[in-house]
C-alpha cells in the first residue's frame, strides 16, 4: 500500500475512533434526563387516527383507484419520488465518508465547526430515515396488507403476513415514513415553520394514495412511525449535546451555534436552551486532543 492511502486509512481509522470515544464519553457522564414525553398518548392518538381513517377513507380510495386524471396521476408520481429514502440517506453517507476522511486537526476553529454541525445533521438525517426506514420494512412485510392496485381481487383489508412479495406491503407506507422522519427533523429544527413543514412532507406522503401504491391508513401509519423516531433521535442527540440542548419539560431545542453555513458568530455564544454550549470554541478538537 502507497504512503498516501495509507495514511488516508490511518485518518480515517483515527476519526472513528476517536469519534466513538468522544460518544461513549458524553454517554457516560452525561445522565439520562429526558423530557417527559407522553409516548402512550401519542401512540393512543396514532393508532386512533389510522383507525378512523381505515374506517372513513380506505374503501372509497381503493374504490376509486385508476379513476383520477391521467395528468393528476403524472403530477402525484412525480412528486411521489421525494418520499424514497435515498434522497436523504445517501447525500448523509457520503456526507459522513467524506468528514470521515477529512484532517480536523488541520482545520481553523470555524472549518472545525462547520464540519462538526454538518457531521451531526448528516448523523441525525441517517438515524431518523435509515433507522425508521427499517422499522417500517420489518412491519409492512410481517403484516403483509395488500395494497390498493389489488383492491378488485382482494379487498381493503387482504393480510399475508411474511409473504415477501411487494404485493403485499402496504401497511405502512414506506414512502410517508420516510416524509415523517423529514418533518419531524424540520420539527426539531425550525419549530416555528412546523406547519410548512408539515404540509409539504404530508402533501408528499399523501401522493401514495394517489399513485395507487397505499391506502390512506397505510400514509397515516408510517407519517407517525417516522416522526417517532425523528424525535427519539433528537432526544438522544440533545443528550449528547449533538445538534440540540437538553430541556426538562419539552422537545430538544436547536443550539445557536448549529450552523450549516459559516459564521461570524461572536465567542461566547449561549445556546437556545440556557446553557452554555459545549461545542463552542471548537469541542470537537478539545474532545480529540483529550483522547491522545
Amino acid at each position: 500500500m502507497s504512503a498516501a492511502p495509507l495514511a488516508l486509512y490511518r485518518r480515517s481509522l483515527g476519526n472513528f475512533r476517536d469519534t466513538m470515544t468522544i460518544v461513549n464519553r458524553r454517554f457516560a457522564v452525561r445522565p439520562p434526563r429526558y423530557p417527559k414525553v407522553l409516548w402512550s398518548v401519542w401512540l393512543l392518538a396514532w393508532a386512533l387516527l389510522t383507525v378512523a381513517i381505515f374506517l372513513r377513507l380506505d374503501a372509497g380510495a381503493g374504490a376509486m383507484r385508476g379513476e383520477w386524471s391521467p395528468g393528476f396521476v403524472r403530477f402525484t408520481d412525480f412528486f411521489t419520488q421525494f418520499g424514497l429514502g435515498g434522497w436523504y440517506l445517501i447525500p448523509a453517507a457520503l456526507c459522513l465518508v467524506a468528514a470521515n476522511l477529512t484532517d480536523w486537526r488541520g482545520l481553523s476553529r470555524q472549518g472545525r465547526m462547520l464540519v462538526y454541525n454538518w457531521t451531526c445533521f448528516a448523523f441525525l438525517v441517517l438515524c431518523a430515515v435509515g433507522l425508521s426506514g427499517l422499522a417500517v420494512n420489518l412491519l409492512k412485510y410481517g403484516i403483509g396488507r395488500a395494497r390498493p392496485l389489488y383492491f378488485d381481487s382482494f379487498g381493503v383489508l387482504s393480510l399475508h403476513p411474511f409473504a415477501m412479495d411487494a404485493r403485499f406491503a402496504g401497511f405502512p407506507s414506506g414512502h410517508a415514513t420516510t416524509m415523517g422522519a423529514i418533518f419531524g427533523i424540520l420539527l426539531l429544527l425550525f419549530p416555528r415553520r412546523w406547519y410548512v413543514a408539515l404540509a409539504v412532507t404530508a402533501c408528499i406522503a399523501s401522493t401514495r394514495v394517489f399513485v395507487g401504491a397505499h391506502y390512506p391508513s397505510d400514509t397515516v401509519a408510517g407519517f407517525g412511525l417516522g416522526l417517532a423516531f425523528a424525535i427519539v433521535s433528537g432526544l438522544v442527540f440533545a443528550r449528547l449535546g449533538f445538534i440540540f440542548g437538553q430541556t426538562r419539560s419539552k422537545l430538544p431545542v436547536r443550539k445557536r451555534t448549529f450552523r450549516l453555513a459559516p459564521s461570524h458568530a461572536p465567542r461566547g455564544t449561549v445556546s437556545i436552551a440556557g446553557q452554555a454550549d459545549p461545542v463552542e470554541g471548537g469541542q470537537i478538537g478539545a474532545d480529540r486532543t483529550q483522547t491522545h
